[in-house]
């Protein structure tokens, strides 16, 4: 599909829901393993554990957010197909944190430092919103310099919770 196609207006509302979660759940893990990072020397392990219960903790709570909100939109319980599609949207947001969980196996194995991990999750996950950014406007009808400018505030955000984060716990 080209830049300048339009395609199924359900089809953009279904990538709009992934590309979202994705983003909830990239600046939920940012913010957990920048505040890990600041407290100083970390054990590997406690930070897998500490990323994992609160990405799982976003994901349930995304989940839990798409079934209300349905209910209340619907005025009924969501469908099976509609349920598949909910966790779908939820839980495919995984994909969006996997460099996080694997830097810190690597650390939890004495393969890498602890410390090591926490800077490249940093980096990955900045990273990774600048790749979903791309995913979000590279169809979009806008202009190359507009896309630019969107990929490129989407960075500053991510830069900025690194600013936050180091603020309150510098």
């Amino acid at each position: 599909m080209s830049a300048r196609t339009d395609p199924d207006p359900a089809e953009r509302e279904v990538r709009a829901e992934r590309l979202k979660e994705r983003i909830y759940l990239t600046f939920a893990a940012l913010a957990v393993v920048l505040a890990l990072a600041a407290h100083g020397p970390v054990d590997a392990v406690s930070a897998l554990q500490t990323l994992a219960v609160t990405v799982f903790g976003t994901l349930l709570a995304i989940f839990t957010a798409d079934i209300v909100s349905h209910l209340v939109v619907h005025e009924r319980m969501v469908t099976r197909t509609e349920l598949g599609h909910a966790f779908q949207t939820s839980f495919g947001a995984l994909g969006a944190v996997v460099l996080p969980f694997a830097f810190l196996a690597l650390a939890a194995f004495d393969v890498w430092d602890p410390t090591a991990a926490l800077r490249a999750s940093t980096i990955a996950l900045v990273l990774a919103l600048v790749v979903i950014g791309f995913a979000a406007v590279r169809r979009v009808r806008l202009h190359w310099w507009q896309r630019l400018i969107a990929l490129g505030a989407e960075a500053v955000l991510g830069l900025a919770v690194i600013g936050l984060q180091v603020l309150a716990h510098g």
